[in-house]
């Protein structure tokens, strides 16, 4: 996939020397191995460099995506991504730094779990030219594993005490009457097992992923030492947070999904356009693939107008793009501009399901609206109103819209003023919309 602001067509983001100091000028080194050793390492192209994805849910996150932007800056610069889909440990669930248990998955609904992330990830990867990524499931090598096997190769070479010294399973030893089941507490050492077979079969010599992760991929690291005496590289990306320091996880409130039938890419568009002024710089350098230059002058713009929100158009173009194509883009990108225009009926079907899909809704009957319905009991009904005195007031000052046009009251809402059989758009002021569904 050819993106624009990789000016020639798909291209790397620098020489191969300078990947390790545009990783943190982004602020994605957050903890490795041995720095010196692996900028060594990492000089000459044609390393390979995993990460796992577990497939908990039927759609990875913008929380994975920033792992995801790992491999591709890496393959960008020369070496092979591996991912790895974890049909065998994501139905265990990872323990780390979760309150409670994972509700472990059958193997039919991981299989088609990471038969999606697949895909995913591969369109992604796309973004950038580079050695051809490599795809393998855990659960062909764990899954023959014999539990005699298991104890031998890999329990013997890891002490219980320093397992238990791991904040990811201290903080839930100590956080719940329950603690930790031997399933969870096994997930360290089925991830440190990966990366020898990965080393064996396939000369991994780097594994990447989010910092919560870091525990489980130096255990990986210490298990190839121990097995081999050989000497492989960890390196991990912070953690992307909310505002309030929460994460974009999977399990989390609020998660925003790469898959567009989880979210779509208008609302994944808008989520973009909409973050936080204090998350647009931290966006810009982790996600986007432009030159530093371009990145710089969008902080800049961004500091000197924030309400221009370009920075935030920005990386919301690119990213969409990314993921979901140049079509994609242009459909958000003309819903965005309708909801703002108030030309919403320009909007086929589909762009007018995504753009209310998070609105404030009330139900119309066809019964009602061939009688016709006052607008302020439509008001009130969505929410737009407070009360019916309220919304005569709204009314009245001209504050209200019916499908984008002015609406004075001096008629009741009909049939003819539903778009696409379904919904009557509602608008107060600006910015404020609701939606009247046609029920039955």
């Amino acid at each position: 996939m050819w993106l624009p602001w990789l000016t020639g067509g798909p291209t790397s983001v620098g020489k191969v020397t300078e990947l390790i100091d545009d990783l943190a000028w982004r602020g994605l080194v957050h903890q490795s191995t041995d720095p010196d050793a692996l900028r060594q390492h990492l000089a000459s192209p044609g390393r390979s460099v995993y990460c796992g994805f577990d497939p908990t849910a039927d759609s990875l996150t913008v929380g994975n995506l920033l792992p995801m932007t790992l491999l591709a800056r890496f393959r960008a610069a020369g070496h092979r991504p591996v991912v790895l889909l974890g049909g065998a440990t994501g139905q265990i669930g990872d323990p780390s730094f979760k309150s409670d248990e994972r509700v472990m998955l059958d193997p039919e609904a991981a299989e088609a779990n990471a038969a999606r992330h697949r895909r995913t990830i591969g369109d992604y990867l796309e973004v950038v030219d580079g050695p051809d990524p490599l795809f393998v499931d855990n659960l062909d090598w764990l899954g023959p594993m014999t539990l005699v096997a298991y104890l031998r190769d890999v329990g013997k070479h890891f002490s219980v005490n320093d397992l238990l010294r791991r904040d990811s399973i201290r903080s839930r030893i100590e956080g719940r009457e329950q603690g930790i089941s031997y399933t969870e507490f096994s997930y360290a050492l089925l991830q440190a097992y990966d990366y020898l077979h990965l080393h064996e079969a396939h000369d991994v010599t780097v594994q990447v992923g989010a910092s919560d992760q870091w525990g489980n991929i130096v255990g990986g690291v210490d298990l190839v030492r121990r097995v081999h005496g050989g000497h492989v590289h960890a390196l991990t990306c912070p953690l992307v947070t909310k505002s309030d320091g929460t994460k974009f996880g999977k399990s989390e409130s609020g998660a925003v999904w790469l898959s567009a039938d989880r979210t779509s890419p208008y609302a994944f568009y808008q989520f973009l356009v909409n973050l936080d002024d204090d998350l647009v710089p931290t966006f810009l350098r982790f996600y986007s693939m432009r030159p530093h230059a371009e990145i710089v002058e969008l902080e800049a713009a961004h500091a000197a107008e924030p309400g221009a929100r370009t920075a935030q158009r920005a990386i919301a173009a690119e990213l969409t793009t990314s993921l979901h194509g140049s079509a994609a883009l242009a459909r958000a990108e003309q819903t965005s501009e309708a909801l703002f225009s108030g030309e919403v009926g320009s909007l086929d079907a589909g762009q007018l399901a995504d753009a209310i899909a998070d609105v404030p809704t009330a139900s119309v009957t066809p019964g009602e609206l061939e009688a016709g319905v006052d607008v302020v009991d439509l008001l009130v009904a969505t929410g737009l109103a407070p009360s019916k005195g309220q919304a005569r007031r709204f009314v009245s000052d001209g504050a209200v819209s019916v499908n984008g046009q002015r609406f004075d009251g001096s008629r009741p809402v009909g049939v003819g003023d539903v778009l696409h059989g379904a919904v009557v758009l509602l608008r107060r002021g600006k910015r404020n919309w609701s939606a009247a569904r046609v029920a039955g």
